[in-house]
């Protein structure tokens, strides 16, 4: 098992969602009015007067093998989308109950 992390402009929170359902990533956890600012490039997401744009994130358990399906599909909607700020991180996970 493999853990996704996704972060990303919480305008396009279906879409992701619509995203990880076709491709069968049932499970998931997410949290809306995320803070941040990456650390390449794009704008602050601060919810503050001077940055008004919140984040949301997403952590989803997927098989090994559809790891590059889902990345492949975050990556293809992250360069149509240049202003979202879509990034993903995965972990491997040791032990789940």
């Amino acid at each position: 098992m493999k853990a996704i992390f996704i972060a990303f402009d919480q305008a396009h929170y279906e879409r992701i969602v619509e995203m990880l359902e076709r491709s069968n990533c049932r499970g998931f956890t997410s949290w809306t009015d995320v803070q941040g600012r990456g650390s390449v490039d794009g704008e602050p997401h601060y919810g503050s007067h001077a940055w008004p744009s919140m984040a949301s994130a997403i952590l989803t358990m997927v098989d090994d093998k559809r790891v590059p399906l889902v990345l492949g599909k975050l990556r293809e909607f992250n360069e149509e989308r240049p202003k979202l700020g879509l990034r993903a991180f995965v972990w491997n996970i040791e032990e789940q109950i």
